[in-house]
């Protein structure tokens, strides 16, 4: 059955005033798709997706601590909440923002949809990059955001709240400045001291809009078998888009 969720947000960039909302398609996937319940360990276990567990429960603390010294990716586990309940799927997620510099809607509206399904259109998965909001003022252009790669878009409820998250796949800046050549700034998969990509779970609220990557090509020749599904897995580093459009332009100078 289809629902809907409206989480409305403020954020503000630069002399941008991003008012934005994300309107989130929910269906529940765990039982139309995947064919399990929603119980979060059969989910990690049905989708592969260890970790996700604690990583909840990390999350949790960061919403029930938000001064806390200790941040939740650090803290003790044991002093974060436990959390065993169900979550919801959804497979897309619609941000509206206001880019009157673009040839957007009424007002200067622009509406885009960022999608995490493991089949698009019948076909091959389809996780998309994101701009995720750090927080605070001090900051501006792309130092200000951070670039992930959505896993899964989903909803939990914990002491009567629900809160509604993604699973991000982070990206990290390989370099203090834009490439010189082409302007982008250029980011490589986090990964952690075993080779494995450093994912969390972070709020919807810090979602700013879609994010474009292109990969780092260098001099040798693509595989001809290469598939345009694998792009985001197939590159060592890959640039920033920030000539997508104009307010992507303003947004990660």
């Amino acid at each position: 059955m289809m629902t809907q969720q409206l989480i409305q947000s403020n954020w503000h960039l630069d002399q941008v005033c991003l008012s934005f909302c994300l309107i989130v398609n929910a269906i529940d996937a765990l039982g139309t798709v995947y064919g399990v319940s929603g119980l979060v360990s059969h989910v990690v276990e049905c989708l592969g997706l260890q970790g996700l567990q604690d990583m909840i429960q990390r999350f949790l603390y960061d919403q029930l601590n938000p001064d806390a010294e200790i941040p939740g990716d650090r803290a003790d586990l044991r002093a974060c909440p436990v959390f065993h309940r169900k979550v919801r799927v959804f497979h897309s997620a619609t941000t509206t923002f206001c880019a009157p510099s673009n040839q957007s809607g009424v007002g200067g509206m622009r509406r885009e949809i960022i999608r995490a399904t493991p089949s698009w259109q019948g076909g091959h998965p389809r996780y998309d990059c994101i701009f995720v909001a750090k927080g605070g003022t001090d900051t501006e252009g792309f130092r200000s955001v951070m670039v992930g790669r959505v896993r899964l878009f989903f909803s939990c409820v914990h002491a009567g709240h629900c809160y509604s998250c993604a699973l991000v796949d982070w990206f990290v800046p390989i370099a203090e400045e834009p490439d010189e050549l082409t302007g982008m700034w250029v980011v490589a998969p986090e990964v952690d001291n075993d080779g494995r990509r450093v994912q969390s779970v972070i709020s919807l609220d810090s979602v700013v809009r879609g994010a474009h990557l292109i990969g780092v090509y260098g001099n040798g020749l693509l595989p001809v078998d290469l598939h345009f599904s694998e792009s985001l897995d197939a590159f060592k580093a890959y640039y920033v888009n920030k000539y997508i459009d104009h307010h992507a332009n303003t947004l990660v100078f």
